[in-house]
């Protein structure tokens, strides 16, 4: 089992910044993979940026260049910097981990981007 605590998130105009940050319950070595979704209203869940066992990072095609995915082994942690924000960034964050080929997901945090 692993559980995720996110904080961040909030309402922020186009053109701003804000931080994700999501603690792990387990090692980050131990999962094998780690990041974030957002869930628009009304729309699916969709990857904006993860960090994989390998290291390997991956983003989403809207998002490359804005945001920055980054672990902190430590510190359980896996941060998401979002910059020049647009409104269609705006919902739910959700912190996302798969371990031993089970998906676990936060309680989720909302973004709000105004134009």
């Amino acid at each position: 089992q692993v559980s995720l605590a996110e904080s961040g998130g909030g309402l922020v105009q186009a053109g701003g910044s804000l931080s994700l940050s999501c603690v792990a319950s387990r090692n980050l070595f131990s999962l094998n993979s780690l990041g974030w979704y957002r869930q628009a209203p009304g729309e699916e869940r969709v990857l904006v940026a993860e960090v994989r066992i390998s290291g390997r990072t991956n983003y989403a095609n809207s998002v490359k260049g804005r945001f920055t995915i980054s672990h902190d082994n430590a510190k359980k942690t896996v941060s998401l910097q979002m910059n020049n924000l647009k409104p269609e960034d705006t919902g739910v964050y959700y912190c996302h981990a798969q371990f031993l080929q089970t998906d676990y997901w936060g309680q989720g945090t909302p973004v709000t981007v105004s134009s």
